[in-house]
């Protein structure tokens, strides 16, 4: 008879947070009366514990916004850049769900998991680990684009179902590789035994969307001739958010306390006077700015393009920002017309909050 597999010691913490309520892995809320309109983009460092989807649903609560979302979902272990999207942001989140994210995370020689992550049972074990040579000889394989066989514990779907339930009913399907992108792989430090050989290993990953770190580790560690599962995982990056703009949700938490205590109401232009949270056009700032007129503006609000002004120093094949004194419009495209360039818009900002 098989014996049965236990989860690690820190499975069963990862676990036990994961499985709370998630009010009692984040502060405690109290109930609100109504739901509120609040724009902006909230960059939260997500604790370990909890989903993304609770995390999000935690901030929305805090704040009583009526309406948000993610930009790229973080295992309940990971942590990191979470940036969350509310009201009228959420229609430019795009570019963060499509954004180069990096990753600093730990692995684990000498054993497999169910999940490849702490969180899982130990399905696999090898006394053989690898040497420090080895991690460098086989990291110029994995530079670049590469195919990934995605994990079962997953949120990818399979006939309406998420690949994660089927797991968990000890369900196994047939997954099409995908391509991903590695831009950038770099051990920062290694853990060793008292022969020399990597017991644990810490690296650096820069990745297109949909790459799994996970999925990464293990196919490093058979690369070179071991086994391995991810210990930690935080996020450091998503496009051009970092951690440095990020602000814990004690940090959230305590911030609007304060504004309650000065008898400020919890709008986008309070939480952002406190630095907690980004304006709607903080999404789009790579993008060059155009000011309208006012005949320009008006037709834009419609959807309906206009022609460019000889002053607005666009280029063609080009997307922008639009304003109107000062106000954040939306995002347009710029194409060759006959005679002019043409600035048809893409999404456009609700004409009340504009």
């Amino acid at each position: 008879m098989t014996p049965k597999l236990m989860p690690t010691p820190e499975a069963t913490q990862v676990n036990c947070l994961s499985n709370r309520s998630v009010d009692r892995v984040l502060p405690d809320l109290p109930r609100h009366s109504g739901w509120r309109s609040i724009d902006g983009v909230i960059l939260l460092d997500k604790p370990v514990g909890v989903t993304s989807n609770n995390a999000l649903q935690w901030v929305r609560r805090l704040l009583a916004a009526d309406k948000g979302g993610h930009t790229g979902t973080l295992d309940p272990f990971a942590t990191g850049v979470l940036p969350l999207c509310l009201g009228e942001a959420t229609k430019f989140s795009a570019d963060l769900l499509n954004a180069d994210k990096t990753y600093e995370a730990t692995l684990r020689f000498g054993q497999k998991t169910d999940t490849a992550d702490l969180t899982g049972a130990v399905i696999e074990e090898t006394s053989v680990l690898p040497t420090v040579a080895q991690l460098g000889a086989i990291r110029p394989q994995f530079l670049g684009e590469i195919s990934q066989i995605p994990p079962m514990y997953s949120a990818l779907k399979r006939d309406g179902q998420p690949l994660y339930k089927l797991a968990r009913e000890g369900i196994e399907v047939e997954r099409a590789p995908r391509q991903v992108i590695i831009h950038e792989l770099e051990w920062l430090s290694f853990a060793r035994n008292e022969a020399g050989l990597v017991r644990e290993a810490d690296c650096r990953v820069r990745c297109s969307k949909g790459t799994y770190i996970r999925t990464l580790a293990e196919d490093l560690a058979l690369a070179a001739g071991s086994l391995a599962h991810l210990i930690a995982l935080r996020r450091t990056r998503v496009g051009g958010v970092t951690l440095a703009g990020c602000v814990t949700p004690e940090a959230l938490h305590h911030g609007v306390n304060d504004i309650l205590a000065s008898s400020q109401p919890i709008l986008g232009e309070s939480l952002q006077a406190a630095a907690l949270m980004q304006p709607v056009d903080f999404l789009v700032q790579e993008l060059p700015v155009v000011q309208l007129t006012e005949a320009q503006a008006v037709r834009c609000s419609h959807g309906n393009p206009c022609d460019a002004a000889p002053d607005q120093l666009i280029q063609p094949d080009t997307q922008v920002r639009l304003y109107r004194e000062g106000h954040f419009i939306g995002v347009a495209s710029v194409s060759a017309g006959q005679k002019t360039l043409k600035i048809q818009p893409i999404r456009l900002v609700s004409a009340q909050k504009s």
